[in-house]
């Protein structure tokens, strides 16, 4: 694998934080933190950085790091097979220059983290992320 676990392991985090957002549910709220009780930090808003830095980090990767990201997420999803990984990686090539990139892709799967994380699980590889 071209991708250090660990870049793998911030990818999820950061796909994670991503998922866990919501769209505006109050979008004329006058209300502070304080007095909303903090809520609004899991609504997605046009300053939240984090889709973007998820996107950028993905785009600072390689092409065989970008590869790798998408093989192990179609590993996840059980769209092949550990041992099929070279096909897996070639596949990911493939999808990538017919597609809108690894990030596009990534980031429309709504449970993106946990199939990267079952990618690698099935490759017999245990990230380091904390436990929820």
């Amino acid at each position: 694998m071209d991708i250090a676990v660990d870049k793998v392991t911030e990818i999820i985090l950061r796909v994670r934080a991503v998922d866990v957002k919501e769209g505006a549910t109050d979008p004329d709220s006058g209300s502070n933190p304080t007095d909303d009780g903090a809520t609004d930090v899991l609504i997605s808003g046009t300053d939240d950085a984090t889709e973007e830095e998820l996107r950028a980090m993905i785009g600072a990767l390689n092409d065989d790091e970008r590869a790798d990201l998408l093989a192990l997420l179609y590993i996840g999803r059980g769209d092949m097979e550990p041992e099929e990984w070279a096909d897996a990686v070639r596949f990911a090539r493939e999808r990538e220059a017919a597609g809108e990139g690894a990030a596009h892709e990534i980031l429309g799967i709504p449970n993106a983290g946990d199939l990267l994380e079952e990618g690698l699980s099935n490759l017999g590889i245990t990230p380091d992320l904390p436990q929820a």
